[in-house]
This record gives structure tokens, sequence and C-alpha cells, in this order.
């Protein structure tokens, strides 16, 4: 027979997998806002984050006022103009 004291590290180690996995999975979800991690984004998904960022001051938080705030006409982000081949 296997004695018990030497079953004890093995538990301890399961048990700490267990609290660092859900130590990350709740800070990613702190991160998201409650919400599932965005998957496979592309560049008008990264605008959009942007702009909801300059809008509401969160990544992932949507505003439907009709009339955007005052700060929103002052932090826009222009991006340089691409220069096409003719």
């Amino acid at each position: 027979m296997i004695p018990f004291e030497a079953l004890l590290p093995y538990g301890v180690i399961i048990i700490m997998f267990g609290v660092a996995g859900t130590g990350m999975s709740a800070a990613k979800l702190l991160r998201e806002g409650g919400n599932k991690p965005r998957v496979h984004r592309d560049a008008w998904d990264k605008m959009m984050m942007e702009r909801d960022m300059r809008l509401t001051r969160e990544y992932r938080k949507q505003s439907d006022e009709p009339i955007a705030p005052e700060d929103f006409k002052t932090s826009s982000v222009w991006r340089a103009s691409r220069i096409w081949d003719d």
C-alpha cells in the first residue's frame, strides 16, 4: 500500500493547477468586461474597438446615444493616408 503522506504533494499540485486555471479565467473575464474574449480580430474589429474606446472609455462597451459626447470631437485618431499606384 502507498502511505497517505506520499499522496499529499500530488493533491497540492492538482489543487494549485485548479487555482491557477481559475485565476487565469477570472482575469481574462475581467479584462473583457464579462464577455467572452474576441477571436480573429481583423482591422475592422480593431477600428471599431478604438471607436468604442473613444466613445465610452471601454473597449467592450458600446453606446446607443444618437449624439456623440464632446470629448469624441477632440479624441480622433488620424491614420496616415495610403498612396495608391494608379
